[in-house]
């Protein structure tokens, strides 16, 4: 008896459903700069004019194990927004303006509505950041997935002219260090966190200190920061750095924004740490140190501003609808940057 594609696993038709559906979310999220629709075999997108030196800039990250909690909880619907976020948030770093992201969805049984959910978390992630979603892949790969479980991967572009990257040699001592509020966890330090609550709580149950079930706090997605970038990038040459905080927490991942020479300064009492990462803390429990390397602390992205742009950088932010807190100073010190907490 003949065998097909579809009895080795693979349901071509089924896959030709979920590009009829990508299709309407993907062109919702189109600019003015993008030349081709999905479909076909790759996506077309022009370099903004009026640019002397434009540079492309690419990032890409995944969601890591906070799909185990998409699976857990049946919630696909905003982990598309954490792997946009994951991803422009890093080529935000450098002063980009993001073009365009494409993403990859892979699974071991194709479930076209679980996929069209995702999908349309992909889409609303650009809509917030203010990209196009170019395309994508979806692969069927029986045998790799356990069944009901999917892995996703992010690929973002964006373009920043060269003369106003931002360079870490323009950090100098004396600099403020600006903290724009996360939303939670984002998308780091899940196997930790997940290992930590789940001895203590289901995912339906509500956590007391959250006000909220825990499956509701850990599927929050991550916050993107373009319009929290747009609003620092107005401050001209006051803005230095950026840096945003994922895993390594603000201990690894400040230093990436600094030049030899230098270190931050940080005061964890200058902002109110989130509960869900005093409970993490306290329910593992999970040493101080530990977690300043694991998670975010409730900082999801900092910025380094002159220090007499400090205060015009929180109000921009703050007109930009974000909760930020000035939480250090730069300094000067020997050899390569590293934070120090005072």
């Amino acid at each position: 008896m003949p065998i097909s594609y579809r009895d080795a696993g693979v349901d071509i038709d089924a896959a030709d459903q979920l590009i009829g559906r990508i299709g309407p979310l993907a062109r919702a999220t189109r600019t003015a700069h993008v030349v081709s629709d999905v479909g076909g075999f790759a996506g077309l997108c022009r370099v903004p004019p009026g640019m002397d030196e434009p540079l492309l800039v690419s990032g890409t990250d995944g969601v890591g194990t906070k799909l185990k909690v998409a699976f857990a909880t049946g919630r696909h619907g905003t982990v598309g927004i954490d792997l946009v976020a994951m991803c422009v948030n890093d080529i935000l770093t450098v002063g980009a303006t993001p073009l365009f992201f494409l993403d990859y969805f892979a699974c071991g049984k194709l479930e076209v509505e679980v996929a069209e959910a995702v999908v349309s978390g992909v889409a609303e992630g650009c809509k917030q950041a203010s990209c196009a979603l170019l395309g994508g892949e979806t692969a069927e790969l029986p045998g790799m997935y356990p069944e009901g479980e999917y892995d996703l991967a992010g690929f973002a572009v964006g373009v920043v002219e060269k003369a106003k990257v931002l360079d870490r040699a323009n950090v100098v001592a004396g600099d403020a260090l600006i903290g724009v509020a996360s939303s939670g966890l984002h998308s780091n330090g899940y196997s930790l966190a997940r290992r930590v609550l789940e001895a203590h709580f289901g995912y339906d149950d509500a956590v007391p200190e959250l006000g909220q079930t825990l499956g509701e706090a850990l599927i929050t997605p991550t916050r993107i920061y373009a319009k929290a970038q747009a609003a620092l990038l107005k401050l001209g040459q006051g803005l230095h750095g950026l840096a945003h905080i994922t895993g390594g927490g603000l201990t690894d991942n400040v230093p990436r924004a600094l030049p030899d020479g230098t270190r931050a300064d940080i005061d964890l009492s200058t902002w109110t740490r989130p509960a869900l990462f005093e409970v993490i803390a306290q329910r593992g429990p999970v040493e101080e140190e530990e977690m300043r390397r694991t998670f975010n602390l409730g900082v999801g992205l900092v910025a380094i501003v002159a220090d007499e742009q400090a205060d015009a950088a929180l109000a921009g932010l703050a007109d930009a609808g974000e909760q930020a807190f000035r939480i250090g100073t730069v300094q000067a010190a020997e050899g390569a940057p590293t934070v120090r907490y005072v």
